[in-house]
């Protein structure tokens, strides 16, 4: 039997940007608002091996970011550091270790129907300059990929938000024990989930 579709998790992670712009509350209320459930979270500084190993759970990202990188590169007419993908992200790395272990950061889970895709639209676009009004990357920051690239550093977007279901396992994996994952339900579940509305009325 398939899983019901409400059983969906996916990771989000306030960077230590949004630690400092004390922006936790606004980020989980926003999630919060739309229905989804915050089954895990807890706040650390993560050390330099857990962030690399965070961001090659896929072996395949080196490359792929790589890849995407010199394409963005290109695309805006402009030339690229290298046109090895993998000299490309081995910079992109350092500087991601540099920037999420710089301080603080909260890791949670998000339970509820189609988690990982409602999360990300909710975030905004990976550069906040070109996000969204009305996303928390688009109303909150302002960062660009053009200044984080003239500056020599990550781009400041507050969270990270799993790409897929089955990135967001590997990842939750990755930053939670099975004990610290708490299984329970919230009232408005009922509404949200309930196909005959059950127990409004007495």
């Amino acid at each position: 039997m398939s899983k019901h579709p409400s059983s969906e998790r996916t990771l989000v992670i306030i960077k230590p940007d949004g630690i400092q712009r004390s922006l936790i509350g606004e980020i989980i209320s926003r999630y919060e608002r739309i229905g989804l459930k915050l089954t895990a979270v807890k706040m650390l500084v993560p050390t330099a091996d857990m962030i690399e190993r965070h961001y090659t759970l896929d072996p395949e990202w080196r490359m792929k970011t790589g890849l995407k990188s010199i394409k963005g590169y290109t695309d805006k007419g402009l030339k690229p550091p290298s046109t090895d993908p993998l000299k490309v992200t081995e910079k992109i790395l350092k500087v991601l270790v540099k920037y999420m272990t710089s301080g603080p950061v909260v890791a949670m889970i998000w339970q509820g129907a189609h988690a990982v895709q409602i999360v990300r639209k909710i975030t905004g676009g990976t550069e906040p300059l070109t996000s969204d009004v009305g996303t928390i990357r688009g109303d909150y920051v302002l960062d660009s990929y053009s200044m984080s690239d003239a500056d020599g550093r990550a781009i400041r977007n507050v969270i990270h938000a799993s790409g897929s279901v089955n990135e967001a396992e590997d990842e939750i994996k990755h930053w939670f024990k099975e004990n610290e994952i708490n299984n329970y339900k919230i009232v408005s579940e009922q509404i949200i989930y309930n196909s005959d509305l059950d127990g409004i009325l007495e």
